[in-house]
């Protein structure tokens, strides 16, 4: 990574807030360690918790100036928008059903939006949300960390650089085992609200993790679902809540595709696959060993392509913070696409044009295609897999 690109453009960090992520929360320490990684933000406030009084205390456990504790987002929004050192940047990562009332106010006041996935629950939220992106003019960065590998992003630009030729095939599958039993629903352990159609949306394994695998392939292949066959349900006896889903995908230019997710496979650990073949090779990648992309030329010995090795691309250059031979994962990806939006945000504010390389984060649009896959998948499913044009 480069020498600090915001400071060079604004002459400060971005001075960010965080909306959730606290106590007992997974992904809040992922964002806030995200932001600061590679000294872009500085974290200056937030609202952790919908219930006042944990939101203030956790707000002076941070460290938060004592004019900077807010009990609401809403009397956050305002009084940051009315200091001369305000927020640049608020980050979204609190229940599903709350993403799109948060990033709409956000907007509305100005700031630039980081949100967790999925950008919403409903797909009429999204198309309002993405249209309220696109009339601001302002950044919304969707947190899909897996784009932020580095090989993840080598294979994009072998596939945009034609190495594998055209794209004819594409298999993504998301395999976890963290609910291959069902359990008791425990109301007051942390992400419970999962469990709740109106909370955590309308299938729980495609926003989970369904979104992670459809916005991965569409980011590798450069390419959209264009029509879907899908079966969405549980495996596991006595569930209520969707625990799998699998779908043959018709891609947008006439590639085929699979397409399968569960959290119902006892004893897989975060099994993230994909497979991409073309015309003239194909590319394989695992999430569990992410440092190694798999490339196999047609006619040609197989090679493997690892972070700053021979024939690394300059957008996967730029995303690897060490040298060659050493493992980087989960938590770089995330800086990843922090980093990234952090030098969107300074152009734009700056009027300045942001280096191309950092402009290939999860937005808006992706997060409404998310969300109308899901929807897509859940319409093929009532009707017994019929295929669905999304």
């Amino acid at each position: 990574m480069s020498l600090n690109p915001v400071i060079g453009t604004l002459g400060r960090r971005l001075r960010i807030a965080v909306i959730g992520g606290g106590e007992g929360s997974f992904i809040g320490p992922m964002h806030r360690l995200a932001a600061r990684l590679d000294d872009r933000y500085e974290i200056v406030t937030g609202v952790l918790s919908s219930k006042s009084d944990k939101a203030e205390r956790a707000a002076l456990e941070m460290g938060f100036a004592s004019d900077r504790v807010y009990a609401t987002v809403a009397e956050m929004l305002a009084r940051e928008k009315a200091r001369p050192d305000g927020i640049d940047v608020v980050d979204i990562m609190t229940p599903n059903d709350t993403h799109f009332e948060y990033a709409m106010a956000a907007l509305d006041a100005g700031f630039d939006v980081i949100c967790d996935k999925p950008m919403t629950n409903t797909l009429e939220q999204a198309e309002a949300l993405y249209d309220k992106v696109r009339q601001t003019g302002l950044v919304f960065c969707l947190t899909h960390n897996y784009t932020g590998y580095p090989m993840v992003r080598q294979a994009k630009a072998m596939v945009a650089n034609g190495e594998i030729g055209d794209v004819r095939l594409a298999q993504i599958e998301y395999v976890q085992g963290g609910r291959a039993v069902e359990e008791p629903i425990d109301a007051a352990k942390p992400r419970s609200w999962k469990y709740d159609p109106k909370k955590g949306g309308p299938s729980l394994v495609m926003g989970d993790i369904g979104t992670h695998a459809h916005n991965l392939i569409r980011f590798v292949t450069g390419l959209e679902v264009s029509e879907v066959s899908a079966e969405v349900g549980h495996v596991v006896p006595g569930r209520e809540v969707d625990d799998f889903a699998g779908a043959l995908l018709r891609m947008s230019n006439g590639a085929r595709g699979c397409f399968w997710v569960t959290q119902a496979a006892a004893g897989v650990e975060n099994s993230l696959k994909f497979r991409v073949s073309g015309s003239r090779g194909s590319l394989e990648w695992l999430q569990e060993i992410p440092q190694r992309l798999d490339f196999k030329p047609l006619g040609a010995s197989a090679e493997v392509r690892t972070p700053n090795g021979p024939g690394t691309l300059p957008l996967a250059k730029r995303s690897s913070r060490i040298v060659a031979g050493h493992p980087e994962g989960f938590p770089s990806g995330f800086a990843n696409i922090f980093s990234d939006a952090a030098e969107a945000i300074a152009a734009r504010r700056s009027g300045k044009t942001p280096d191309p390389l950092a402009l290939h984060f999860p937005n808006a649009l992706d997060g409404l295609m998310g969300v109308r896959f899901v929807s897509k998948v859940i319409e093929s499913s009532r009707a017994n897999g019929a295929w669905v044009k999304c």
